[in-house]
């Protein structure tokens, strides 16, 4: 009974983790009070996790990548990117997976996506070529760099930590980049020989207001007193003929059907879904109002005076997890906010209600001075434009060599690791590298509480024997086909499961099954841990992964893209894995 229940547990947790209800980390803290309250596990071992040194090491990694962010390192790489034509678009391709996969071996990789999303766009319009061509290997580019160092992606410490748990050595700094740098090449030469022309193409903008037309946005649209809309029937009205989708009408507090016979009275809200330029011919129409937004006047709804621009919510914004209406944008900037897109979904709440995350894109209007006050703000990028963060060389090298510093301690274990980084986070928030006020917004908290919660999770399966029969299962099935397969049968679970899940929960969840079927076998669980390590970080099948996201909306991609490019990629990077992890980590 014990076993079904955790495994009933962890079904459970997969679907909410797939579909969104409930944030991931109320998840992960719903199904630790689920173990203790089972007596499975004792408070102490559940909350152990979030006392572990690899919340340490984590912490000071999102630090660390903040204050590189905060130097404008990564600015400096974009700028140069975006500043850069020369060389034909397969040089290029190269070069910007190569730099970008750099970076994103000791960085967040969503925070490279972030920094650079603009400046590669701005490359790609200077080349006369859709960004769609080199938006996505960007992404991609910065998911496979992390593969190469231990601090390179989440999942790697994870894993790290999960192993000193089960009593094995830990992973090195530098153990797994023999293989991370072939899954780097690959990756590169894919999307440079093949990938590229499976990419989407789109006409280039020649202006932002053409491009408008090619994205849809959720807005709101309110009926006023001498409106022609007023007395229509939705079926009869001009909302489709300017393209809108009407998905809610509020009326007097009232949520009513979209009926296409409703007919609508002044004072009606409209949640409605349709193109940019709609929105603009809308803002122009006497009677009608978008919010939320300032009221505006005929005259300072002249284009000269006024500016329109995308902007991308980042990865350090401070507005992340606060609704629309809360932030209070006209007071604060002096903008209306007319729109958002969320990763090319249709939204259905009220738009004033949403709460914005990274990658959402806000399509906003104001005067042009209120605009540039905007480019400078670290909350945002503006899509098409290079960043504007200034580049502070000598804070730049501070930051780079301490975490050098850091490294070379930990890796010679002249102190530990976790003290090692935490030494350079620490040394960039002492040398004004990283402003302190911005320290806890650098910390990725939900990240954390899942990576603690699912450490305990694994050690569940493993006391209640959901692993070990998880595992006859697995012995039953493959071991006649060898131990090579069984390997390769685990590599595919993880890259499975790393679409409902991050991949980070998808590798704890997967790592316990897999060094009980090594102990079953007589096998080295260390090559299973490395191989499913690996596999959480090539799934590129869908756009799920936070990188991936934040290039959909302004790269223009169907779901269809990523399946059919990082489909391919995948399944040869899943290959590459199952191929070298034995010669670097027998299995016997």
């Amino acid at each position: 009974m014990t076993i079904a229940f955790v495994l009933t547990l962890l079904v459970i947790a997969i679907i909410l983790f797939a579909r969104e209800t409930l944030p991931v980390d109320i998840v992960t803290l719903l199904v630790l009070l689920a173990l203790i309250g089972t007596k499975i596990l004792t408070p102490q071992e559940a909350f152990a996790g979030f006392g572990s040194e690899i919340i340490i090491i984590l912490g000071s990694v999102f630090i660390i990548s903040g204050a590189l962010r905060e130097s404008g390192v990564v600015d400096w790489l974009g700028q140069k990117i975006g500043n850069s034509t020369r060389g034909g678009e397969k040089s290029q391709l190269a070069i910007l997976m190569g730099s970008v996969a750099g970076f994103s071996a000791f960085m967040n990789n969503t925070t490279v996506t972030a920094l650079l999303l603009a400046p590669v766009s701005g490359m790609a319009r200077k080349r006369g070529v859709s960004p769609s061509k080199f938006l996505m290997p960007l992404a991609f580019a910065s998911i496979l760099g992390g593969t190469c160092t231990l601090i390179g992606t989440s999942t790697n410490i994870a894993v790290r930590g999960f192993l000193v748990d089960a009593g094995l050595p830990p992973l090195g700094f530098f153990e797994l980049t023999p293989v991370g740098l072939v899954i780097v090449a690959a990756g590169i030469g894919y999307m440079v020989l093949i990938g590229r022309h499976q990419l989407p193409v789109h006409p280039p903008e020649r202006s932002l207001s053409e491009d408008y037309g090619l994205r849809e946005y959720l807005s709101e649209i309110v009926i006023r007193e001498n409106s022609p809309l007023a007395g229509q029937t939705l079926r009869e009205s001009d909302l489709g003929r300017l393209g809108f989708r009407v998905l809610q009408l509020h009326r007097e507090g009232r949520s009513l059907p979209t009926r296409p016979s409703l007919q609508l009275k002044v004072g009606d809200v409209l949640v409605v879904n349709g193109p940019v330029e709609s929105l603009i011919k809308v803002r122009e129409t006497e009677g009608i109002d978008i919010r939320p937004d300032v009221k505006f006047g005929d005259r300072e709804l002249k284009a000269d005076e006024r500016e329109i621009l995308e902007l991308i919510v980042t990865p350090l914004s401070e507005l992340r997890g606060h609704r629309i209406q809360d932030l209070d944008l006209p007071v604060r900037f002096g903008v209306a906010v007319l729109a958002i897109n969320r990763h090319g979904r249709r939204l259905r709440d009220k738009i004033k209600t949403v709460r914005l995350d990274t990658g959402d894109i806000l399509l906003v209007q104001g005067p042009r001075e209120a605009m540039a006050d905007l480019r400078k703000s670290p909350d945002f990028a503006v899509f098409g434009e290079p960043n504007t963060t200034p580049h502070r060389g000598k804070k730049g090298l501070l930051v780079l060599g301490f975490l050098g510093l850091g490294v070379i301690l930990g890796g010679l274990d002249v102190v530990p690791l976790s003290a090692g980084l935490l030494g350079a986070a620490v040394a960039t928030v002492l040398t004004r590298c990283m402003p302190l006020h911005k320290v806890y917004a650098c910390v990725e908290w939900r990240l954390m509480v899942l990576i603690a919660g699912m450490t305990a999770f694994g050690l569940a399966m493993e006391r209640t024997g959901a692993a070990g029969w998880l595992a006859s299962l697995v012995v039953w099935g493959l071991e006649p086909f060898g131990s090579v397969v069984i390997l390769a049968g685990f590599v595919l679970l993880t890259v499975v499961l790393t679409q409902p899940m991050s991949n980070a929960a998808a590798a704890l969840v997967v790592l316990p099954i897999a060094l009980s079927t090594a102990e079953k076998l007589g096998l080295n669980g260390r090559a299973f841990a490395v191989a499913i390590t690996f596999a959480a970080s090539v799934s590129l099948v869908a756009p799920f992964e936070p990188s991936s996201l934040l290039v959909y909306g302004p790269g223009k991609y169907r779901f269809v893209d990523f399946l059919k490019v990082g489909g391919v990629l995948t399944l040869l990077l899943v290959a590459i894995v199952v191929a070298l992890v034995p010669i670097f980590w027998p299995l016997s």
